[in-house]
């Protein structure tokens, strides 16, 4: 018998990834773990501890499903780039970002019957230099609202970005081929849960 698969995310970029590749699954997002860096943790350890939160809590109400915890941030220098608080938080952003390689970073961990596997996948991302006028330009699009280090990869800050080093998926919120390769640990592959 195939197994219920559960993304403990709300993220609707990723519901669009997995849906995108016909896979059977059920969102049901986590109500009692918080994301805040209370513990001011680097990028690197919140996004594992973030994962691991995530898919701990959902994997106790569903100990038989392959539970499937995700947290993606933007990182300069291990320096954690979040959603931007306002329009000036967004520019700040930018103005970091451009001429600069920064990172994106997402843990992700899997849990079933109480094993559990996880994963720190890392995507280098190179922004061309911008003048402040094309920052601000870009800004009145409203694309960075709600979007990590302020911008959206696969939106119109695509025409900044010179370069991608990694999975371009990791971009967007999940990386898919890590994925598939860390459900081998549960003896089952993509493949095995596609409609």
């Amino acid at each position: 018998m195939q197994k219920q698969f559960i993304l403990a995310s709300s993220s609707p970029r990723r519901r669009e990834l997995l849906s995108s590749i016909r896979l059977k699954f059920q969102v049901c997002p986590t109500v009692n773990f918080s994301e805040k860096n209370t513990e001011n943790l680097p990028a690197h350890e919140l996004v594992l501890r973030n994962a691991i939160g995530k898919a701990e809590e959902i994997a106790e109400k569903f100990p038989d499903a392959i539970v499937l915890g995700v947290d993606t941030v933007g990182a300069l220098d291990d320096q954690i780039l979040e959603k931007p608080k306002d329009y000036d938080d967004a520019f700040r952003m930018l103005k970091l970002l451009q001429g600069n390689t920064h990172e994106v970073l997402s843990g992700l961990c899997l849990i079933s019957n109480k094993k559990k596997s996880t994963y720190i996948e890392s995507t280098k991302i190179t922004f061309l230099p911008l003048t402040d006028d094309e920052i601000h330009s870009y800004l009145k699009h409203n694309e960075w609202t709600d979007k990590a280090a302020a911008y959206a990869a696969q939106g119109l800050a695509s025409i900044f970005i010179k370069g991608f080093d990694g999975d371009y998926f990791n971009v967007v919120g999940l990386p898919i081929y890590r994925l598939n390769l860390m459900l081998k640990d549960f003896d089952t592959s993509l493949l095995d849960i596609v409609k």
